[in-house]
C-alpha cells in the first residue's frame, strides 16, 4: 500500500503543462510571429531592391565604360592629332538628326552610335544579348548635342529598368577634344 501512495504521488508530479502554461506559451509564440512578420520580413524586400540597384549600375557601368573608350564622333580621328570636328579647322560634326548606328554593333565606332541601343542588342564581341545576362531588366541608351549650335558635347543618358520597374537613369557628358 505504501508503494502504491508513493506511485501514485510520482505519477502526479511527473504530469505535463497546465493550461495556463500552454495559454501563456501560444502568447509568446504570437508576439514573436507579430514581430517577425512586422520587422524582419519587410527587410527581405528592401534587399531585393538593393541587389536589383546594384545590378542595374553594373549593367550601365559597362555600358558607359564601352562608349567611354569611343571616340567623339564618326568624323574625328581615332588616333588624335587632326583637330576635333566643328572645331577651327577640323571637319563637320556629324548633324542631330543622324546620331545612331553606322555600322554593325561590334563595328560600332563613336559615341553617337550607341544612341537608341537597348536590352536587345548583342553585348560587344559576343552572341549573347544584355536581356540574356541581365534577365528582366530594360536598357535604353541616347546620345544627344548638349548645344546643337556648338556640337561641343554630347549628353549620353543610359535608363536601366529594373524588374521592380524602377527606371534608374544615368548620365555622362563627352567632349569633343
Amino acid at each position: 500500500m505504501r508503494r502504491n501512495i508513493q506511485l501514485h504521488r510520482l505519477s502526479q508530479s511527473a504530469g505535463g503543462f497546465t493550461l495556463i502554461e500552454l495559454v501563456i506559451g501560444m502568447m509568446v509564440i504570437g508576439i514573436a510571429i507579430v514581430m517577425l512578420t512586422s520587422m524582419l520580413f519587410p527587410q527581405a524586400d528592401r534587399a531585393a531592391a538593393t541587389l536589383h540597384r546594384v545590378r542595374s549600375a553594373e549593367l550601365a557601368h559597362s555600358v558607359m565604360n564601352e562608349i567611354w573608350g569611343k571616340r567623339y564622333d564618326q568624323s574625328t580621328n581615332p588616333n588624335g592629332g587632326v583637330p576635333a570636328c566643328n572645331v577651327s579647322g577640323g571637319i563637320t560634326c556629324t548633324s542631330a538628326g543622324l546620331l545612331g548606328p553606322e555600322e554593325t554593333r561590334n563595328m560600332f565606332n563613336d559615341v553617337d552610335d550607341y544612341h537608341g541601343l537597348d536590352e536587345t542588342a548583342k553585348m560587344l564581341d559576343s552572341s549573347q544579348t544584355y536581356a540574356q545576362a541581365y534577365p528582366r531588366y530594360q536598357l535604353n541608351v541616347s546620345v544627344e548635342y548638349l548645344d546643337p549650335a556648338t556640337q561641343a558635347k554630347k549628353l549620353i543618358t543610359v535608363d536601366v529598368t529594373t524588374p521592380a520597374g524602377e527606371v534608374i537613369t544615368y548620365q555622362a557628358v563627352r567632349s569633343n577634344y
